[in-house]
């Protein structure tokens, strides 16, 4: 009867010792050769090593060395996955010759033209452009940025952008992002940042709403109370107060606060928990710090007050 040939196992792709099969197989990182512990016989040569080119031996390690390369980014017109060619040195760290810098420049000048070739790329990247300056203007982390170059883009598949302020749109992003982020901007500051008209940036947000089908984001006034505290110097006593005065009136009104300036109702709130912690802070710092008139603040003063039948407090302009 012939010999049946020995079965391969899955984790090898050569044949095995004749005399000890697979029993003691070594693997030679240095020539990348697979040699047979018992009698040295080389079983396979030249193996190409598929992990990585760096040793870790524990999670954190390999955690802190990846691989080369810039992960996908929506921020990016071509999400970072293009080449950059920059004018640098040669092999030997000299400076580049006349000639050859010429050249270089050439083939710079000729690669960032060819980045560009249609109209929709050129409108996503004067976009990203807006969108990272915007961002670095107003102290915005990367995942926010990330999700308002997200709804720019879906903006921009569906053409709302076609025939609109580029930056007004992606103002509008940005503050959608924030709002459903959590992430405390007003359109104020975006507007301010971005250079553009405040109405300008609330239109185009209504119409983001209206087209790619978002759901209106209520922000709790609760969360710009310590942000308006810290511009105007309040204690965090007053804090607490007016952080329970805000949960009273959310209680009393169901949740339902909608069509109340968040800033004019912390403002009032923070005003109110002076007076009553004896604290000198005007109407006025306060109504600055939000953003909002002294007349708002008042107002939002009269209805909490009548709301939770507080204690007729005198309002005064220290």
């Amino acid at each position: 009867m012939e010999k049946e040939e020995p079965k391969i196992p899955k984790k090898y792709d050569f044949a095995p010792c004749p005399k000890h099969m697979y029993t003691n197989v070594i693997y030679d990182k240095d020539t990348g050769e697979h040699v047979c512990g018992s009698c040295g016989l080389v079983l396979q040569e030249r193996y190409m090593d598929r992990g990585p080119e760096w040793r870790a031996f524990t999670d954190e390690e390999k955690e802190s060395r990846p691989r080369v390369g810039l992960p996908i980014t929506y921020a990016v017109y071509d999400k970072g996955l293009s080449t950059s060619i920059i004018m640098g040195r040669d092999a030997f760290g000299k400076p580049l010759k006349e000639g050859t810098r010429q050249q270089v420049y050439r083939m710079i000048k000729h690669h960032q033209r060819s980045r560009v070739h249609t109209s929709v790329e050129r409108n996503l990247a004067q976009a990203m452009a807006e969108l990272d300056r915007l961002a670095d203007n107003t102290y915005i982390k990367k995942h926010v940025k990330e999700k308002a170059a997200i709804i720019y883009r879906k903006a921009l598949d569906k053409g709302i952008t076609r025939g609109r302020s580029i930056n007004a749109i992606v103002d509008a992003s940005l503050l959608m992002a924030c709002k459903q982020t959590g992430t405390l901007r007003t359109d104020r500051e975006i507007a301010e940042a971005g250079f553009v008209d405040r109405k300008d940036l609330n239109r185009a947000y209504r119409l983001l709403q209206k087209e790619l089908d978002i759901k209106p984001t209520v922000t709790d006034p609760i969360l710009y109370v310590s942000k308006l505290a810290e511009k105007v110097g309040i204690s965090g006593k007053t804090q607490g107060t007016a952080i329970e005065i805000l949960r009273q009136y959310r209680e009393a009104h169901k949740g339902n606060i909608s069509g109340k300036d968040r800033q004019g109702l912390a403002g009032a709130a923070l005003y109110i928990g002076c007076l009553q912690n004896n604290e000198k802070k005007t109407q006025q710092k306060i109504a600055e710090a939000a953003g909002v008139t002294e007349v708002t603040v008042r107002n939002r003063y009269e209805s909490i007050k009548e709301e939770l039948k507080l204690k007729s407090i005198k309002i005064t302009n220290q």
